[in-house]
């Protein structure tokens, strides 16, 4: 099974542990270190149906997603109150509101002139969600389709050899190989998982800062 059907399995069969139900804490800390204008445009790559939208959203900003989920995409609208104008361009499907804009469909199908200006990127559960292989790829395209447009980016340390599935650990190391070409990245916040991952694997929230070099 590859990975897209993988993840389109775990939403069919509501294996969606990673779905949070509270707006992240780390979202609302450091937010404001992007340092953006009214009704700035946010990027949220694999987004899942998560309730972080609707919180950037009451914030004035517009929100542009892709997931891989229709039903997770449907559901978030439901959520949210708010009529899709439904649409299809080349392989993606287009869900679309006043500030919401949605693709279903491989990320990588998503491409500069499909998806607009992007003033940020809102990464928290993106690039922890792929293998090592495919987040060398990801963050190449992540760079060119929002034209190295600053990110949030949420990551988790711990000891790969102890858990190797998602979400994957992604290290200080990675994370500069990945994107010290294009931005400066700044440590917001390392902070030890109080029980760590199933209470019993010690791990790390970190929070990074990427803002164009």
């Amino acid at each position: 099974m590859n990975e897209n059907n993988l993840w389109l399995e775990r939403w069919e069969n509501r294996e969606i542990g990673f779905n949070q139900e509270e707006v992240n804490a780390y979202l609302i800390n450091y937010f404001q270190e992007l340092n953006l204008a009214e009704k700035s445009t946010v990027f949220v790559p694999l987004c899942g149906k998560s309730i972080d939208i609707s919180w950037l959203l009451a914030q004035g900003h517009a929100v542009v997603g892709v997931e891989l989920s229709q039903i997770a995409v449907e559901e978030l609208f439901q959520e949210l109150g708010l009529k899709a104008n439904i649409s299809t361009l080349n392989e993606l499907t287009v869900y679309q509101s006043k500030n919401l804009t949605l693709f279903v469909g491989d990320i990588f199908h998503l491409h500069a002139d499909i998806i607009g200006k992007i003033d940020a990127v809102y990464d928290r559960a993106a690039m922890v969600a792929l293998t090592k292989e495919l987040r060398v790829k990801y963050s190449k395209h992540i760079c060119q389709i929002t034209h190295n447009a600053p990110q949030l980016l949420l990551c988790f340390e711990y000891d790969q050899a102890l858990m190797n599935r998602t979400p994957y650990s992604v290290e200080e190391a990675e994370v500069q190989n990945h994107y010290g070409e294009h931005y400066t990245l700044q440590l917001l916040a390392r902070e030890a998982i109080e029980g760590g991952f199933k209470g019993k694997l010690p791990a790390s929230d970190v929070v990074w800062l990427l803002k164009s070099s």
